[in-house]
């Protein structure tokens, strides 16, 4: 099938969109894509609604994601499905659950084609933690890459997540074949603080954090936070780490930029331990892979070697929608899009409501 998945994340700079040649199992082919970004005032309106579950600002941020889709994914013909992640806003899967605005039965409708949406729910009905929600899609990748050692895949979004893949095994719900799991804190603070400081939506090449020194103490003190303890699989919401701030209140911007910076870089290399075997290669995926201060920081730290995904023949920027053009043809064959080493879900579960034009929904 040709599916468009489309991917909105918690860094908030707007839409991706890609189209991937898949059965749901294999990858056959990667086909074009598209980019979306959201306006200074549609940032401030999804920025508003943050950690909000119902109310006026959620219904705003709702407006805004359902337009931004709409427009983004109607340009794109000849499509068979399409994976519609929405945005989050709220992520507390031991307690109210997760939250993506968007409404997939409408979309469908929109497009005229089926849609896989609300991704999430399923897997914390049975106990996991609802993400990260890529790690099926990069077993898929590695196997596709024709890889034979086990690797590490860092997406360094708004918030970090990390998957060991051993490509050897069989399929990616067996007990070998992953972990993942949230690192921590990657790009959002330090977008948070350069838009406050610098008016600029994030820090460009590293520019700002590479004028300032680390400060230690603050460092310290960031990894002192309980959830570096606990063993995976675990997952974040974008707001988890409210504190973070707070450790660089009073240093100087270019000093708090540069430790902020060391934060998400320090909270990728205490993951590195957990992974069943070294990975041999260490790809990364996400805006953060544009930073060459934290991939400086992040190489420095680890004992493999650190590379953005372009240097294997993938697209950085499209990852994310991939994975979940990816999974809605794995719902859509009813295979499981998450599993115990992925989110600590009880068993494999497909997850997602599958939605067509005019038609019921069917909730896997």
């Amino acid at each position: 099938m040709r599916v468009l998945g489309a991917m909105s994340g918690t860094s908030l700079d707007g839409v991706d969109a890609a189209v991937l040649e898949t059965d749901g199992k294999a990858i056959s082919g990667f086909a074009e894509t598209a980019y979306r970004a959201y306006s200074p005032a549609e940032r401030d309106t999804l920025a508003a609604a943050l950690g909000q579950w119902h109310g006026p600002q959620v219904e705003a941020a709702t407006e805004v994601v359902q337009r931004a889709h709409t427009e983004l994914l109607s340009q794109f013909e000849d499509i068979d499905l399409v994976g519609f992640h929405g945005q989050t806003l709220a992520h507390d899967p031991r307690g109210r659950g997760t939250l993506q605005v968007g409404d997939g039965a409408a979309l469908a409708e929109a497009l005229d084609c089926p849609v896989v949406w609300d991704f999430r729910s399923a897997d914390i009905e049975l106990g996991g933690e609802g993400a990260p929600l890529a790690p099926f899609y990069h077993f898929a990748l590695a196997r596709f890459l024709g890889l034979s050692q086990p690797v590490a895949m860092l997406n360094l979004g708004g918030v970090g997540n990390i998957t060991w893949v051993n490509p050897v095994a069989q399929s990616p719900e067996d007990p070998d074949a992953l972990l993942a799991f949230d690192t921590g804190p990657a790009n959002a603070p330090v977008n948070d603080f350069v838009a406050q400081h610098f008016d600029q939506p994030f820090d460009k090449d590293g520019a700002i954090a590479a004028q300032g020194r680390v400060e230690d103490g603050a460092l310290e003190l960031f990894l002192a936070e309980p959830y570096f303890s606990r063993m995976p699989p675990k997952s974040l919401d974008r707001n988890d780490f409210p504190d973070m701030i707070n450790l660089v209140r009073e240093l100087s911007a270019h000093d708090a930029a540069a430790t902020l910076t060391a934060m998400s870089a320090a909270a990728v290399a205490v993951a590195m331990p957990h992974c069943p075997i070294p990975p041999s290669r260490l790809l990364v995926t996400g805006g953060g892979r544009k930073n060459p201060v934290l991939m400086q920081m992040i190489s420095a730290a680890a004992d493999c070697p650190v590379d953005p995904v372009e240097e294997v023949g993938l697209d950085g920027d499209m990852l994310e929608a991939q994975a979940f053009a990816y999974l809605a043809a794995r719902v859509r064959a009813k295979l499981p899009t998450s599993c115990p080493t992925t989110t600590g879900v009880s068993v494999p579960v497909g997850g997602g409501i599958v939605s067509g034009p005019s038609r019921a929904d069917t909730r896997r």
